[in-house]
């Protein structure tokens, strides 16, 4: 279903500074943002839902793409491979979710997939408020239990990446915390392995459908955004941790309940 707005606002200035914020926020609290900017790619620029989720989706892989080697200074990419039967236990769910994911929201009307995405960002609020400061511990299975329960968990993650246009971090860095045990600053990384050749799946999957075309209509604005995007997501890892938790985590899944708002009254 088509929508049509008038004279978007989508000059390439405002692209970079809403793509810095966004970023700057994600990264403090260790993600890349793409739960904020989807909203603002409905919102503000005007895009139409599935428009605005693949080209969240493409910024989302560039800054996924740069952010897992700037963590190898604090987390060794030889750390990150050493744990390749988490990463393929994920993956084993995530890549099928990726693709029907992107599969479901190509065939969804607008209203639906708008409701969908309202809905998704309150889940994401709650995570951010009650999961997000996980602690390691033991992991909740052994052997076949924790293989299926990986394989379960990286579907469902996968899905709602697809739908969303996201990383997957927030729900999988509490995964791999709770789940399989992981150290919480293995975990971020651990998060941007598994959720990398997530992203490609999907994306492969978005480009089989002719709204992929809103990439290279907006080829200048996507690189744009992405530039300011990985400029706020430095600016946020640097400033990780100088606001309390207690303070953050709260306004930031207000900011998410408040979109969720204005993305579900686009229905």
């Amino acid at each position: 279903m088509s929508e049509v707005f008038d004279s978007p606002p989508r000059s390439k200035p405002v692209a970079f500074g809403a793509g810095a914020l966004i970023g700057a926020l994600g990264g403090l609290i260790g993600l890349g943002g793409a739960e904020f900017r989807l909203p603002l790619l409905i919102s503000l620029f005007r895009f139409r839902g599935l428009d605005a989720v693949i080209l969240n989706k493409a910024v989302s892989l560039v800054v996924v793409a740069t952010a897992l080697p700037f963590r190898a200074s604090a987390v060794p990419l030889a750390d990150v491979a050493g744990e390749w039967p988490i990463i393929l236990n994920l993956l084993a769910g995530s890549l099928a979710g990726a693709w029907i994911g992107a599969g479901w929201a190509t065939r969804l009307q607008s209203q639906t997939l708008y409701r969908i995405i309202a809905v998704l960002l309150v889940a994401i609020a709650g995570v951010l408020l009650f999961a997000h400061d996980v602690v390691a511990g033991a992991p909740l299975f052994s052997g076949a239990a924790l293989l299926l329960a990986g394989v379960i968990a990286g579907f469902v993650i996968g899905v709602i990446a697809s739908l969303l246009g996201v990383a997957g971090g927030e729900f999988l860095i509490p995964t791999l915390v709770l789940l399989f045990g992981a150290d919480i600053k293995l975990a971020g990384s651990l998060s941007l392995a598994v959720s990398l050749p997530t992203m490609l799946v999907g994306f492969a999957r978005y480009s089989l459908d002719d709204s992929f075309s809103v990439i290279g209509r907006n080829k200048a604005f996507l690189l744009v955004m992405a530039a300011g995007s990985i400029v706020g997501t430095l600016i946020g890892g640097l400033l990780l941790g100088q606001v309390p938790n207690a303070v953050l985590l709260p306004a930031l899944a207000a900011i998410l309940l408040i979109s969720a708002a204005k993305v579900w009254r686009h229905a």
